[in-house]
């Protein structure tokens, strides 16, 4: 299955900025899970967690590293692509409510 990484008007993506930023143990780590992603396989713990009390087909890949914890979410559209939407150094348990609002807006987009 195809990955799309989410672009702004602008051309700009969030995501891939995010991605680019990590310590280069955590791109490695990224890009294998991408391609598992493309080759149709489903991800589970402690790798991806679906999250659908925000959206049916959002997911969330996790990574840590020492005290760091990262998300990269992304939205599994069925018969189209894995779109890449939203990524995010986490600081605590919940996903913040103007990161919701963000994740949502973006699916709306695609």
């Amino acid at each position: 299955m195809e990955i799309l990484y989410y672009t702004t008007a602008s051309g700009n993506s969030p995501v891939k900025k995010f991605v680019e930023g990590l310590p280069q143990s955590l791109q490695e780590d990224f890009f294998l899970a991408l391609d598992r992603l493309r080759q149709g396989e489903s991800l589970g713990m402690p790798l991806s967690k679906p999250l659908f009390n925000i959206a049916l087909g959002l997911h969330e890949l996790r990574f840590k590293e020492r005290r760091s914890i990262y998300r990269v979410f992304y939205f599994i559209k069925r018969g189209d692509a894995i779109y890449l939407v939203h990524a995010l150094q986490k600081k605590t348990e919940t996903i913040p409510d103007k990161d919701k609002r963000l994740i949502l807006r973006r699916l709306k987009e695609i």
